[in-house]
């Protein structure tokens, strides 16, 4: 055989055993909840950024109508005919998109759960953070700058939520321990700006000496705090995700604190994952983000644009 024969097999037998390379131009779909909500912006840019840096590219899907059943069933359907590379997926309920996830576990394609865990389904792994640490330190914050002592309202995120009820116990909890703290309500505001404003608004006229408000999230907090503005209230309140428009509150001292959720973070890990998995390298089945909660004292990191952040390098990742 001629040696440039030989050369051309050597090649041909090193390409295919070799691992994929870098440029591979995977193309992951992104499937979150809503429209409506910046931390699931903040997660879409980041899964967008990951993808980018990794020389792949993110095809986001999202339900027009809030965390709509029907459409993201639709858009699964959708995603499987299509057939990407991977998926990161966040269902609109942990329960009802079961049956989303068989079907793209029948189309043989992996998948990376974020944020919300589904009760069911085959993943490659998990990203997300514990509800109950964020939501009961966010609490103690909240708890402690009240004196240990007052009338607290839960502004609740969608009732039967896992995440809503994982925040709901930690805030309750946090309460438990402060003797001089008493809830006085607990209503849900389905984790939209609107409907907490709303909900704000109507217990306010049974509890206008409320001292704290704790929503288990910040879109929620933002609407509670401007029913607040509006009935000069001087309670103090708390959300839960760090997002930017937390940030600037919490800045301009109308809004404590924030429990760090990072949607932004998340949607980069997520993709991250996804596409390793796709190129053979070694991936966690879980990841779970640290509980911080941000105040005036260290909101710098976070005091940053979403577009303008950039996303965590692999050896910053927890490996958990």
């Amino acid at each position: 055989m001629k040696r440039t024969a030989l050369i051309a097999m050597a090649l041909a037998m090193t390409a295919a055993t070799a691992p994929r390379a870098l440029a591979d131009g995977e193309t992951i779909a992104v499937l979150t909840k809503n429209q409506t909500n910046p931390f699931f912006q903040a997660e879409r840019v980041g899964a967008a950024k990951a993808a980018a840096d990794m020389h792949a590219k993110a095809l986001q899907y999202v339900p027009t109508q809030p965390d709509s059943i029907p459409e993201q069933m639709s858009q699964i359907d959708d995603v499987v005919t299509k057939k990407p590379d991977a998926i990161v997926m966040v269902p609109v309920d942990y329960k009802a998109m079961i049956a989303g996830v068989q079907k793209i576990n029948a189309a043989n394609i992996p998948v990376v759960n974020v944020t919300d865990r589904s009760a069911g389904g085959d993943f490659v792994a998990f990203v997300g953070a514990d509800d109950y640490s964020i939501a009961k330190a966010t609490g103690e914050v909240l708890l402690k700058a009240m004196g240990g002592k007052g009338d607290v309202i839960i502004i609740e995120g969608v009732r039967g939520a896992a995440t809503a009820q994982d925040r709901l116990r930690g805030f309750k909890d946090a309460i438990a321990e402060f003797p001089g703290a008493k809830l006085v309500d607990s209503q849900p505001g389905n984790y939209q700006r609107l409907q907490a404003m709303q909900v704000m608004e109507n217990l306010l006229q049974s509890n206008p000496n409320v001292a704290g408000v704790m929503a288990a999230n910040d879109a929620m907090a933002i609407g509670a705090m401007d029913a607040l503005a509006d009935a000069n209230s001087k309670a103090l309140i708390v959300g839960i995700n760090g997002t930017k428009e937390a940030v600037d509150a919490i800045k301009a001292g109308k809004m404590l604190a924030s429990g760090d959720y990072n949607g932004f973070v998340q949607g980069c890990i997520g993709t991250m994952i996804a596409i390793r998995y796709l190129r053979h390298e070694p991936v966690p089945k879980k990841v779970t983000q640290p509980s911080v909660v941000v105040e005036k004292s260290n909101l710098g990191p976070y005091d940053v644009p979403v577009d303008q952040r950039s996303c965590p390098t692999w050896d910053q990742v927890p490996q958990n």
